[in-house]
C-alpha cells in the first residue's frame, strides 16, 4: 500500500508515552528550531518560544540569559536549526553560501559558545552525570557526502567535525557534545514509499526516532559517550543488483 505525504492532520504517536522514569527529570533544556521530565526552553522565532534569531550572536547570548533567568539554569542543548535548501555547491551565489553555511552549521556554534558558561554554572558533580552538561547537534545522513553534492551537506559535514573537536575541548569541564546523524525521515519533503523501501529495515522513521535518539545521547544512560555521531537511519541504503528498492526480499530473489 502506498503511503501518501503527510498532510496537516497527520499526527505521529510517542511509541514510549507515559512511560516512568523520564530520563530528564529535572534538567533545563534548550532546543533550537522548534521532552521527557525536563524543562524545556524552545528558542525560535515564533512567538510562543523564547524569541530569537540563532543566527545572530547577540540572540544567542539573549536566549541563554532568558532561559537561565526563567528556569534557573540550563543543563541541555539540542541544536535542531537548518535549512531544507539542498542547493548543489556551485548552484548558490556567494551570499547563499553564507546564508546556508550559517543556518546549518553557524547556529551551532554560536548557541555552544553562550551555553558552555550556564552550564559549568548549573554545579553538577561528575559522578553524577558526566559533569556539567550535554550537547546534542542534529545532523543528516548527507554528511557523508553521498550523490551530487550539496551547501547542506558541506554544513552538516561541519557540524559532525565541531561535534567532535567541542566534544575535545569541553570535556575537562565535565560537557558532553555529540551528534545524531539522521536519514530521510517521516516528513513532507520526500516520496514516502520510496524512501521506505530505499532502507535496509523496509519501514519508514519518523520524528519520534530522532527523538529518542536525542534524548538517549542528552541524558545520564549516555554519561561516558561524548565525541559521537549516532546514525538513525534504518540500517543504510540498499546497494547492488539485488538490493532493488522496487521490490519485496521475496520478489528480488532469482
Amino acid at each position: 500500500m502506498a503511503l501518501s505525504s503527510p498532510r496537516e492532520a497527520d499526527t505521529i504517536v510517542d511509541p514510549h508515552e507515559g512511560a516512568s522514569n523520564p530520563w530528564m527529570e529535572d534538567r533545563i533544556a534548550m532546543v533550537t528550531g522548534g521532552r521527557h521530565g525536563a524543562r524545556v526552553a524552545v528558542v525560535d522565532r515564533d512567538p510562543d518560544a523564547v524569541i530569537g534569531d540563532v543566527s545572530r550572536d547577540e540572540d544567542c547570548r539573549r536566549a541563554v540569559d532568558e532561559t537561565v533567568e526563567r528556569f534557573g539554569g540550563l543543563d541541555t542543548l539540542v541544536n535542531n536549526v537548518a535549512s531544507g535548501d539542498r542547493a548543489g555547491l556551485f548552484d548558490v551565489t556567494p551570499e547563499r553560501w553564507d546564508e546556508l553555511i550559517t543556518l546549518s552549521l553557524t547556529t551551532a556554534w554560536l548557541m555552544i559558545r553562550h551555553a558552555v558558561p550556564a552550564m559549568t554554572a548549573s554545579g553538577r558533580p561528575v559522578s553524577e552525570t558526566a559533569g556539567g552538561g550535554a550537547v546534542v547537534n542534529i545532523s543528516s545522513v548527507a554528511a557523508q557526502g553521498r550523490g551530487p553534492g550539496s551547501v547542506y551537506g558541506v554544513a552538516k559535514a561541519g557540524l559532525e567535525n565541531l561535534t567532535k573537536g567541542a566534544a575535545s575541548l569541553l570535556g575537562p569541564q565535565g560537557i558532553r557534545v555529540n551528534c545524531v546523524q539522521l536519514g530521510a525521515i517521516w516528513t513532507a519533503m520526500a516520496a514516502r514509499e520510496h524512501r521506505r523501501r530505499s532502507v535496509a529495515l523496509r519501514t519508514e522513521g519518523t520524528s519520534w526516532d530522532a527523538a529518542y535518539a536525542a534524548l538517549f545521547l542528552a541524558s545520564d544512560r549516555a554519561r561516558w559517550i561524548s565525541g559521537h555521531v549516532l546514525t538513525v537511519e534504518g540500517g543504510g541504503l540498499y546497494r547492488g543488483p539485488m538490493h532493488d528498492p522496487q521490490g519485496t526480499p521475496e520478489e528480488r530473489r532469482p
